[in-house]
């Protein structure tokens, strides 16, 4: 009888919640928007808090998004009903085409156990790009290397860094996010090491484990309501990829292929399950720049394989691809946004990249002179990867400026 009470009396306070509701717990974002279109995405959740296990379980189910010039949402478009079900780790993404340019746009997930989808989301929006059009001014911000263990554990995560982050920072997710925030950025470059595979507090190697990586981290709230109004643009390092220093020669879980997918499955960067779409891209932000985001890991040579003219971080296909487009583009400034260094300074004991000692130097080196043959002028080098910042100038006039690591924890002073 008084559980029959409490029942009643909760469903008249409106607290009752069903076994059968789902949940944005990871909320909804936007990324690889250009001046006419972008994705936007949300996963379904059955809760909104972590498990005993230290996940966010997901929840089938179906969204679609509404999403419209106005705030208001008033004469606002549908798309299509989409299922979330567990082949894609219960991810529901939609592309927006025939946008305007400089413009902001709103949406949000409409959501539900059935078609009747009579869930709303909050509102979120995202702004497009000027184009190649536009003499508009843009701001971004670039961030790297963020160590959801070492940000949660400290010293049991082998932090490098200082220990800064408190009770609440726990709670709420990493601090940098709310700074970001206040500058209102156009959009937010994540340069690779979005999650850590690897960490001496944990490894993953299979798919449950790997996914896990991405519902713990992106369900912090100050990266939702972040992400709610800022786009992104993602490229994937080593540790988003499969292990430290990681290549494609060898069978060691997780496997190439499942890093390549998972990295695709989980950020809105192609159409879902769109196998076939490269990484590696160009974006004409506005009249004076333009950017290229590279891809470090799916096509390299093996990193113990002797540097010279045949070894490649980029791969022949890529490397030929970023000479075309940056020798044809009229931009004032180019940016290749690079998730690791290609000038340095570098550890002495890397090898997996253009800037290690024992790593990519030729095709690096062969770059820069190429740069200079060309005479490609104002090209700039943004890179992750190292946990510290810096700002290089090349023999060839090239200037790279490395972002650093994101939280605290994971930061750690430069080497000579």
């Amino acid at each position: 009888m008084r559980s029959l009470i409490c029942l009643v009396l909760a469903l008249a306070s409106g607290s009752f919640v069903s076994a059968t509701d789902v949940f944005l717990g990871q909320g909804t974002m936007s990324g690889e928007v250009t001046d006419s279109s972008g994705f936007i995405q949300t996963r379904l959740t059955s809760q909104t808090q972590l498990n005993d296990q230290g996940d966010l379980p997901g929840s089938g189910g179906f969204v679609r998004f509404e999403w419209s010039e106005n705030e208001d949402l008033e004469g606002s478009k549908m798309t299509e009903i989409q299922p979330a079900s567990l082949e894609n780790d219960f991810i529901v993404r939609a592309e927006l085409s025939g946008l305007k340019p400089a413009k902001r746009y709103y949406y949000r997930a409409l959501y539900g156990q059935s078609k009747q989808v009579g869930n709303k989301g909050p509102v979120c929006s995202f702004k497009t790009l000027p184009g190649k059009g536009l003499d508009r001014q843009v701001q971004f911000i670039m961030g790297s290397c963020m160590n959801y263990n070492k940000f949660m554990h400290g010293l049991a995560g082998n932090a490098g860094g200082p220990l800064t982050a408190t009770v609440e920072d726990k709670r709420l997710g990493f601090p940098a996010f709310v700074s970001m925030k206040y500058f209102a950025p156009d959009f937010f470059i994540g340069s690779g090491d979005i999650v850590y595979y690897d960490n001496p507090y944990r490894r993953s190697s299979t798919l449950e484990e790997l996914r896990l990586c991405w519902h713990e981290q992106f369900r912090f709230p100050r990266m939702i309501r972040f992400f709610q109004d800022v786009p992104g643009y993602w490229s994937k390092d080593d540790h988003d990829f499969r292990y430290n220093d990681s290549d494609n020669a060898t069978d060691r879980k997780p496997l190439s292929k499942t890093g390549i997918d998972l990295f695709k499955e989980q950020l809105p960067i192609a159409a879902m399950n769109d196998a076939d779409a490269p990484t590696y891209r160009t974006h004409r932000v506005s009249k004076k720049l333009q950017l290229w985001i590279t891809e470090g890991r799916d096509y390299r040579s093996p990193n113990k394989m002797k540097d010279g003219p045949k070894k490649s971080l980029w791969g022949t296909e890529q490397r030929d691809w970023l000479k075309h487009t940056l020798k044809e583009s009229d931009a004032e400034w180019k940016i290749i946004v690079s998730p690791t260094p290609m000038v340095g300074p570098d550890m002495g004991k890397k090898s997996d990249n253009h800037a290690s000692l024992k790593g990519f130097r030729h095709e690096a080196e062969s770059f820069f002179a190429w740069v200079k043959e060309n005479s490609i002028e104002n090209l700039l080098i943004f890179c992750g990867d190292r946990h510290w910042q810096y700002h290089s100038v090349h023999p060839s006039g090239v200037e790279e400026f490395a972002c650093g690591a994101l939280n605290d924890e994971n930061s750690r002073l430069g080497v000579a």
